[in-house]
């Protein structure tokens, strides 16, 4: 199913984080949490100022992003778990 986010929203997939820790030490799966790191997959128009002119997005799809710990909604698309979030919850792009 293809999927395209309203306005300013966009379509994150998680990126997993680290199975073990710098010593060498695994993480259980109980101990882990939810990274704050993703992978663009999808983005809206963009934004609209009140004079009706679009402002485009700054990210586009395939750029890696962090985002705040509890941003976006989960939803499961095609049985993948997706977030759905504004682009002002994004914290960065990586390079």
């Amino acid at each position: 199913m293809a999927f395209k986010p309203l306005h300013d929203r966009v379509l994150v997939r998680r990126v997993e984080g680290e199975e073990k820790t710098k010593g060498g030490l695994i993480i259980p799966d109980t101990a882990k949490e939810k990274p704050a790191e993703g992978e663009i997959i999808s983005v809206g128009e963009g934004a609209r100022k009140d004079s009706g002119e679009l402002i485009a997005p700054a990210v586009k799809a395939g750029d890696r992003v962090l985002f705040g710990k509890w941003s976006g909604t989960e939803v499961t698309i095609d049985g993948e778990e997706l977030l759905i979030m504004k682009e002002s919850d994004i914290l960065g792009v990586i390079a």
